[in-house]
């Protein structure tokens, strides 16, 4: 293993144990979103490809694929897929969001237009099921199918629950499962298996992504009321001027008196807002401690996603997978 500094983030110290098959990887997902006769496609896919995301998705089957003892060249394929299906699900999202930015850069659908960014989107996910079928392995085939509709599933789950103020946290769950969660167990899954591991391990694999997704999200919807625009890349306050009901809001909606509920109504239910009522709603999460209890619940994930690895071999990426779900919910701090 490279010498690295202990101060290196977990996912960054990962990428340097990777390094080669990151690398392998960032050239199939080159040569699969170039397009002979629609220049439009690598014009739009290589913006979000190269706007520096961590490519952690991708990161965590290599991971798995080389936890399990995996030599053969098919980790590379299922970890381009991951990234492909990933980069597809935003083309999608910010077009439903309307959103202008991510990752700190104007979104596809505002440089180009909504049809760009859906086609697109359309195309990486035809490209995804190429590489997907080159495994030859019917069983990654099903998982990552599966978990395609999973998340269009939850995506549309979340267009119902989202401004429907008697959303519980068990669809919200359902939601983050869905739209989140289902992509990083897949990557971890699709390790194992391609690998040819244990089925004890190839089902820790499992637990461990879906535990880590569930953490990510409940931290990046917590950050969206008190986090920092700078570092997250996004607006402060968005998902509250989407109207989208995640925990936070779900909590303080469960606590709310008859005048916070009126407000609730008309903020989220009703979409009529004003630029004061962000920091109203910061002042009643806070007043109802769901800023905290939400942080409670993405660090109780967090040590799910932990206690999942316990299964699997010792090896220097399990030290760094368990660091990766405690830098997760570090992001708070």
């Amino acid at each position: 293993m490279l010498h690295t500094e202990n101060s290196q983030k977990p996912h960054d110290r990962m990428a340097e144990y990777l390094t080669e098959e990151m690398a392998a990887v960032n050239r199939l997902i080159r040569e699969r979103m170039a397009s002979e006769h629609a220049p439009r496609i690598p014009e739009v896919t290589a913006h979000l490809v190269d706007a520096g995301g961590k490519r952690l998705r991708p990161m965590l089957t290599l991971a798995a694929a080389r936890l399990c003892g995996y030599d053969g060249p098919f980790h590379i394929n299922l970890a381009a897929t991951v990234e492909f299906i990933h980069t597809a699900t935003l083309l999608h999202d910010d077009v439903v969001d309307e959103s202008g930015q991510r990752r700190g850069r104007p979104t596809a659908n505002l440089l180009w237009d909504n049809k760009s960014s859906v086609l697109v989107g359309d195309y990486l996910f035809s490209r995804s099921f190429q590489l997907m079928v080159e495994t030859g392995s019917l069983r990654v085939l099903d998982i990552l199918s599966n978990a395609s509709a999973t998340i269009a599933e939850g995506e549309v789950l979340q267009l119902t629950a989202s401004q429907d103020l008697a959303t519980t946290e068990a669809i919200y769950l359902q939601v983050v499962r869905g739209k989140t969660a289902a992509l990083f167990s897949a990557a971890t899954e699709v390790g194992g298996v391609i690998a040819g591991a244990p089925e004890a391990h190839v089902r820790a694999l499992y637990a461990y992504g879906d535990a880590l997704g569930i953490a990510f999200q409940i931290v990046d919807d917590l950050l969206d009321f008190q986090g920092d625009s700078g570092a997250t890349g996004k607006n402060l306050g968005d998902d509250f001027r989407e109207r989208k009901l995640t925990l936070p809001l779900i909590k303080a909606v469960a606590r709310a008196d008859t005048e916070e509920r009126a407000f609730w109504q008309r903020t989220i239910e009703k979409g009529q807002q004003t630029d004061a009522d962000l920091a109203t709603a910061q002042a009643l999460l806070r007043k109802h401690g769901a800023l905290t209890d939400t942080a409670a619940a993405a660090r109780a994930w967090a040590a799910k996603a932990r206690t999942a690895l316990d299964p699997l071999p010792s090896h220097p990426i399990k030290a760094m997978l368990s660091d990766l779900a405690d830098y997760v919910v570090e992001r708070l701090n």
